[in-house]
């Protein structure tokens, strides 16, 4: 890759020195003191000081996410994401307060986060219901937390396995979580979701610090056709053709009558006036 640049709000690296730290150890030479929806501007027409780039990728707020989606054309982007999303499927097996910790671990992240909990027993219900009440209190961001549980938490009583698994499906979460004692089944058949974490001891913050390998995730429901920010991302592919007269003089009439189908006499004789000279 040709250039890495970042770009952080102004206050972050004395506010957060462990980001100057990641960007000391990852050896980013190219790193710009903005934030915000005039930095995705910035890196997608180019300034003064700021050289224009290919593709835009990253978290941000309503107005950097609203950001990406104006330029996108001009440059790439990975997604339109946020706010953070989790769902949580548990058996009776799970600690209600193991359920109500990792609920919470989400709806500290922002106050339109969705929390959203998946169980067919109404007493784990009810049990992570009073966790919840309970843990929420001992939050530095309970504000926060409270507004996204009250507007956004859900809890989804269902018949079965199955039930859960058709739900998760339709829901499209940006992460699940399958807290049961024999996890396999359900987490077999997601197909739609951003990251599985599977089994009691695998909450969504092992892949938010450790576990990897991205967590530039899809939400909104976006996980029923994008996936995680990876390496393939960064790749582009251009299509190379090379045809031989031989080759041409096999399939040309084929072209042509392709050509002739679609009604573009000009595509047809682009291929006839080859095939007279072969």
């Amino acid at each position: 890759m040709e250039r890495i640049v970042v770009v952080t709000p102004p206050r972050s690296l004395e506010e957060n020195p462990l980001v100057a730290a990641a960007l000391t150890l990852l050896n980013v030479q190219e790193v710009y003191r903005i934030g915000g929806a005039h930095a995705v501007g910035a890196l997608a027409y180019g300034t003064e000081t700021v050289p224009r780039v290919q593709k835009i990728v990253g978290p941000g707020n309503q107005y950097v996410q609203s950001a990406k989606r104006q330029v996108y054309g001009t440059v790439d982007i990975d997604m339109i994401a946020g706010p953070s999303e989790v769902a949580i499927v548990a058996d009776e097996t799970c600690d209600p307060s193991w359920i109500a910790a990792d609920l919470l671990a989400q709806a500290e992240h922002d106050e339109m986060a969705g929390v959203w909990l998946i169980c067919w027993s109404k007493g784990v219900a009810a049990a992570v219901f009073d966790e919840v009440e309970t843990q929420l209190e001992l939050l530095d961001r309970k504000a926060i937390a409270r507004l996204a549980v009250v507007n956004r938490g859900i809890t989804f009583i269902v018949r079965d396995e199955e039930d859960a698994i058709e739900l998760v499906n339709h829901i499209a979460p940006e992460h699940v979580e399958v807290l049961m004692a024999e996890p396999e089944h359900v987490t077999d058949n997601i197909r739609n979701a951003g990251a599985v974490f599977i089994g009691r001891y695998a909450p969504t913050v092992v892949g938010d610090y450790f576990a990897g390998p991205s967590h530039v995730l899809p939400t909104n429901r976006t996980a029923r056709f994008f996936s995680p920010l990876g390496v393939p991302d960064f790749l582009k592919r251009t299509s190379v053709i090379r045809y031989s007269g031989r080759a041409l003089e096999r399939f040309g009439g084929m072209i042509e009558k392709f050509a002739i189908a679609e009604g573009l006499t000009g595509h047809a004789r682009s291929i006839t006036i080859r095939r007279r000279q072969a």
